[in-house]
Formats: structure tokens, C-alpha cells, sequence
């Protein structure tokens, strides 16, 4: 999702086509409750994620052979598409391996080190290969040659991360399918009706769609924001400066408070830590507009300005995580933790479609501005929230 912004962004396309499309490759997270119960139903969560990293490495090496083509914006779009709805369903078989192999109070413990594991994968996508593809374009004068061997090198990486996994991944006794009370489809249709059972069903949803709204639109737009030219309203960074500042400074800082977030929740539990948490994510946005207004042009100004945002991103995000785990809790864990990533790559996707044209039509400077306006409905549906007293906790 990430890569394809930027490698888009080199080959040559416009900030409202990059924004619109990438953002339907988010349409498999929102839609994969469709399909969650088979993930439950059908076999381990271990056999699942296992298979479907072979083939999200082969959907790689797809998009790399489809780049030198004369029509590779449609056909690596479609190899995209395909690697997304793999990456959606090894979501469902992860995450409910996540809540199946460990106790509330280590999930909480613990998902500060699950996010950073996940920052420290963007930081080698977002910095290292990023680096790279702009590295080996510098050197070539290719950017579609250049961006093919990245692609190929991490297929090459995920077929043996799969392998080490196959080997090296635990098998907790709870890691089984589900009972059938009703058959297959009886009991698919009970697991989602539970969901909606849920008491406060609507605020949840709200919390879910709106948590990330600013965030959804101004992470379309960062990067490009980073590589336009100043006259166009952005820094005029080169491919490899973006890979440094964002993907790699920026990304560490995020990985940090991700960290912090997650030990803030088990000293104090999510109750009390909630709203400190929601204004370190939304409150450093502002770095973005000042950046748009003054057009800084030394990097490591630039780094630090991205270092502070993504910092703060990192500690509201392990606030999001743990009111899912909250929601998700019972006896289709799997299933209902799939349904609220659901939700929030449905908030995710839609302003991220939109979010190409308002930049268009506003600028930078406004854009940002907007982004910070766009924090309300958030705060809204956080003062709706109800959590339970020490929930996430450590006892």
C-alpha cells in the first residue's frame, strides 16, 4: 500500500490518480468479515498465515514482471488487488494468532511490541527500499527497471520468511477451528450477528470509521507533499531524502511510541490513558502545515518535524488497537477482531479516495489545514466511548 504511492509517484502519475486508486487497494480489508468465518472454521490460524505468505511473495514477483510493460499501471494495479485480499486474509489468521496464543493483560503488554515489529517492516519498505529504488533510478536512469528489482528482492525476502516461519512459528493448543453448532453458513451468519449484538454497536462503529479520519487523508498525501517540486507546493525532496526522513527517521520515532503507548496502557490501563493518547496522535499533525508554510529545504528539519508527528502517531495508534481487542473480546474472537479491521480500513479508504482531489483543488497549505479540522469527528466519538475500569491493565 505504501510503496505502490511512492512507485507511482516515480513512474510518472498524478497526486489524484495515486490517491484514488491505491485507496480501493484498502477495499479487501474493509470487505474480509465476509470471509473471516472460513479463516475460523477452516484449519489453523498458523496453516493460513503460513500459505498465504508464499503467496503474497509470488504476487510481489507478479507486480515486478508486470512493471516493464507498456500497460503496467492497469496490470500491476490487478496484481496489487490480488496481494491485497492475500494480505487482508493473513490479517484475519494473524491477528486472531495474536489473540488466541496470549491472556488479555500480555496482549496489552504486548501490543506495543506487535506495532513496533509492524513499524520496523514500514521502515524497511518506507526507508530501505524507498532508498534503494530511488538509488538504483539515480544509477540506471530507470525508475520502472529500478522499482521491478525492488519488488523482486522482496519477493525473494517474503518466500523465505515464510520458510522460517513454516519451521519456527509456535503452536499453541487453542489454535484450532472453530465448532459448527449450526453448519458452515448457519454458524458464519450467528458469528456476525454477535457482533452486532454488542452493546453500544453504533458507537463502536462511529469510534472505528472516524478514530483515523484526519490520519487516512493525510497519509495519501505525505509523500507526495515530500517529492513536489517547491513552486507545486511541496519540499522538493529527492526519492532517497524521502526514504531517510520518512521512512526511516520518521518511522523509527513512530516505532517508539508505539512502544511507550503500549507500556502507557498496561501501567494505567486504557481507560485513563485514552484521551493523553488521541491528542499525541492528532495534535502533532500540525507539523504538516507548518512545513507547508514554510517550505523547509534542510532535511534534518524536515526529519525532526516527521520524527514528532510519527511519534505521536505511534502512541494513539496502540490506543486504536487495544479498543478492538476490547470490542473483538469473546468467543469468535477471530471473526469479530477481522470485523472491526473491517471497519477501519472502510475509514481509511474513503477519505483517502477524496483526499488526492481536495489537495488539487486546496493546495498543500489548505489541505493541511483542513487535516487538522478533519480531528473533530474523532474527538467526538472518543467522548462516546465507554471502557471498562483497568481494562488492559497489568495486574
Amino acid at each position: 500500500m505504501t510503496l505502490s504511492v511512492v512507485m507511482y509517484k516515480n513512474l510518472g502519475l498524478s497526486n489524484i490518480d495515486i490517491a484514488l486508486y491505491t485507496s480501493w487497494l484498502y477495499l479487501p480489508w474493509v470487505i474480509k468479515p465476509l470471509w473471516s468465518p472460513l479463516v475460523e472454521l477452516l484449519g489453523t490460524k498458523r496453516r493460513w498465515i503460513v500459505g498465504l505468505q508464499f503467496l503474497i511473495g509470488a504476487a510481489l514477483a507478479g507486480v515486478a514482471l508486470t512493471l516493464p510493460l507498456h500497460s503496467f499501471f492497469q496490470m500491476s494495479l490487478a496484481v496489487l488487488w490480488l496481494m491485497a485480499f492475500a494480505s487482508a486474509s493473513h490479517d484475519i489468521a494473524a491477528d486472531g494468532f495474536y489473540l488466541l496464543a496470549l491472556k488479555t493483560h500480555e496482549q496489552a503488554a504486548f501490543v506495543g511490541v506487535r506495532s513496533a515489529f509492524y513499524r520496523l517492516a514500514n521502515i524497511a519498505g518506507q526507508g530501505g527500499l524507498v532508498y534503494l529504488a530511488g538509488w538504483l533510478t539515480e544509477r540506471n536512469g530507470n525508475a520502472q527497471s529500478a522499482w521491478a528489482t525492488v519488488m523482486l528482492l522482496l519477493a525473494g525476502l517474503f518466500v523465505v520468511v515464510a520458510l522460517v516461519h513454516l519451521w519456527a512459528l509456535p503452536q499453541p493448543a487453542t489454535d484450532r477451528p472453530a465448532p459448527r453448532q449450526q453448519g458452515f453458513w448457519g454458524e458464519s451468519m450467528r458469528v456476525f450477528a454477535d457482533f452486532f449484538r454488542k452493546p453500544a454497536i453504533l458507537v463502536i462503529v462511529g469510534f472505528l470509521l472516524l478514530y483515523r479520519f484526519p490520519e487516512a487523508q493525510l497519509l495519501k498525501l505525505a509523500t507526495p507533499f515530500l517529492l513536489d517540486p517547491v513552486a507545486e507546493g511541496g519540499l522538493g525532496l529527492t526519492t532517497q531524502q524521502v526514504g531517510i526522513a520518512y521512512g526511516t527517521v520518521g518511522l523509527s520515532a513512530l516505532t517508539l511510541g508505539g512502544l511507550l503507548g503500549g507500556w502507557v496502557i498496561s501501567r494505567f490501563g486504557l481507560k485513563r490513558a485514552l484521551w493523553p493518547l488521541i491528542l499525541a496522535m492528532h495534535v502533532p499533525n500540525v507539523v504538516f502545515l507548518a512545513m507547508a508554510w514554510s517550505q523547509p529545504s534542510n532535511l534534518w528539519i524536515v526529519s525532526s518535524a516527521l520524527a514528532v508527528e510519527q511519534f505521536g502517531y505511534g502512541l494513539g495508534f496502540t490506543a486504536y488497537l487495544m479498543v478492538m481487542i476490547l470490542v473483538a473480546d469473546g468467543p469468535h474472537k477471530t471473526a469479530h477482531y477481522a470485523l472491526c479491521t473491517g471497519f477501519m480500513a472502510l475509514g481509511m479508504m474513503v477519505p483517502g479516495m477524496w483526499s488526492g482531489w481536495l489537495q488539487d483543488q486546496w493546495g498543500y497549505l489548505w489541505f493541511f489545514a483542513w487535516v487538522l479540522l478533519a480531528t473533530l469527528p474523532s474527538f467526538a466519538m472518543t467522548a462516546l466511548l465507554s471502557i471498562p475500569e483497568g481494562f488492559g491493565k497489568k495486574a
